[in-house]
């Protein structure tokens, strides 16, 4: 908080910081009767008719009266690098999008629809890396009638929390009633450790370029196993895992520096027997050869099993996105 010479908390921020991150301290009376003071950090998304609205790194919005402001002011944006490889958001877009690349997509401007006949939201849903070209209301009506056309929900994925990510575009969907259905934080961590990691069933992994049915029977997400196998055999270099009986199976993309692991799942009857571990280090050691250093994935935020086993294994959030639906 700014606090002035004579030891007073000093609001500095005005709505023409709006767009920049920010550090502000409300005052409310609580349940006591006491004014109780809270913080809130994040990117100011709107400022309107005396309300505050902030997106927090997770996304979230907090909207807060001006009037309960006793201090704010401008903070430098979150750094890209908390430990691990160094990335900027735009880089892992990039990378993460060759990793989940769509049968069909159209520019509209800097966005990208891409439509894969429904297999997987990061397949089926528009990529924001820059201004449409036209006004946002227009952008989003073509947007829906794009998919509208291929029979398909209007999905946008936007991400906050880090340099250049998308508060803005995020608080202007919520104002237009998009809802934001799923969540995942993007995490990265170097490769080596992962590789190095002694799992004794590592050795009884499979790897090969094609997923086969047994596979696709275990990701378990497959309307139609053609589509299914088109969406996830694009990329760079892709490789899939498993296990005997499909007691577990992994999907690896390597892209020059980056490995990015997806579908990491284990038969229920099989969990904390360290399979998971088991195909990520087998999955690692191929990238490692490939020439690869540095690892990302997506884990989704309500999936506590999952975030565990990467917090282990050194991964770290460097950002999170979201994919808001379009209102019916």
């Amino acid at each position: 908080m700014e606090i002035t010479a004579g030891g007073l908390l000093e609001v500095r921020i005005t709505p023409a910081d709006v767009g920049k991150r920010v550090s502000v301290r409300r005052v409310e009376t609580g349940l006591s009767g006491s004014p109780e003071f809270t913080d809130t950090v994040g990117v100011l998304t709107s400022w309107d008719q005396g309300v505050l609205l902030i997106t927090k790194k997770n996304g979230q919005s907090v909207r807060i009266p001006e009037s309960s402001l006793v201090a704010g002011k401008v903070v430098p944006a979150a750094p890209a690098r908390r430990r691990g490889p160094a990335a900027s958001f735009e880089e892992l877009t990039r990378i993460s999008a060759r990793a989940w690349q769509p049968l069909e997509s159209e520019q509209l401007g800097g966005w990208t629809l891409r439509a894969a006949a429904g297999f997987t939201r990061r397949a089926n849903s528009v990529l924001p890396n820059g201004d449409p070209g036209i006004p946002v209301d227009d952008a989003l009506a073509r947007v829906t009638s794009w998919y509208a056309e291929r029979g398909l929900p209007a999905y946008v994925q936007a991400a906050t929390g880090a340099a250049g990510t998308q508060e803005l575009l995020c608080a202007e969907l919520e104002r237009r009633g998009w809802v934001s259905e799923v969540s995942a934080d993007v995490r990265i961590g170097a490769l080596a450790p992962v590789g190095d990691v002694d799992a004794p069933a590592s050795g009884s992994v499979t790897l090969t370029r094609v997923p086969d049915e047994e596979w696709l029977g275990r990701y378990g997400r497959v309307s139609d196993p053609d589509v299914a196998r088109r969406v996830l055999v694009e990329g760079p270099s892709v490789w899939f895992a498993s296990l005997p009986g499909g007691r577990a199976i992994g999907r690896c993309v390597v892209d020059g520096r980056w490995a990015g692991f997806a579908a990491v799942t284990v038969d229920p009857e099989h969990r904390r027997e360290g399979l998971a571990t088991a195909v990520m280090a087998a999955l690692a050691r191929r990238a490692l050869e490939e020439g690869a250093s540095a690892a990302w994935l997506q884990v989704e935020t309500d999936n506590p099993g999952a975030r565990a086993l990467y917090d282990g294994l050194g991964f770290a959030t460097h950002h999170t996105y979201h994919h808001f639906r379009a209102a019916p």
